[in-house]
């Protein structure tokens, strides 16, 4: 009997106890007596279940917290620090990408077409007008 009624304590610290619920276990440790005892057991019941519930929630978000910070996970305020200097860093750098664009525009703008140069003698041509001056006898 006794470690039921252990049992149905620790269920109803870890669970949303339900009134019925506390009804129920109430009515199990107060056998006997009057339906107002049952009643305030029961409500304490409910408090209490949630008090703890609670209390296990804190202790589960701090064990969380401190875990991330261990491994280096930043905090929310330090998203939040990163978030508004890169916002600053972007609003600085978009008046120097525009000054930056303009430069490799002009530098890429295309200039006046330069005259055309007469194309140079390939050596096969060269080599062969050198020997028909040869054959001629002309110096070159």
């Amino acid at each position: 009997m006794i470690a039921s009624d252990a049992r149905k304590f620790i269920e109803a610290a870890l669970e949303k106890l339900t009134p019925a619920r506390a009804q129920e276990i109430a009515r199990s440790f107060v056998q006997g007596q009057g339906k107002e005892q049952v009643q305030k057991f029961a409500k304490d019941l409910m408090d209490w279940s949630n008090r703890n519930r609670e209390r296990m929630a804190e202790f589960v978000r701090r064990e969380v917290r401190a875990q991330l910070k261990l491994m280096g996970v930043p905090g929310r305020e330090e998203l939040e620090a990163l978030k508004k200097r890169v916002r600053e860093l972007e609003r600085s750098a978009a008046p120097q990408a525009a000054t930056a664009k303009k430069r490799a525009a002009a530098k890429t703008a295309p200039s006046k077409p330069a005259a055309a140069k007469p194309a140079a003698k390939s050596s096969a041509a060269k080599r062969s007008a050198s020997a028909r001056r040869a054959a001629s006898g002309e110096s070159g």
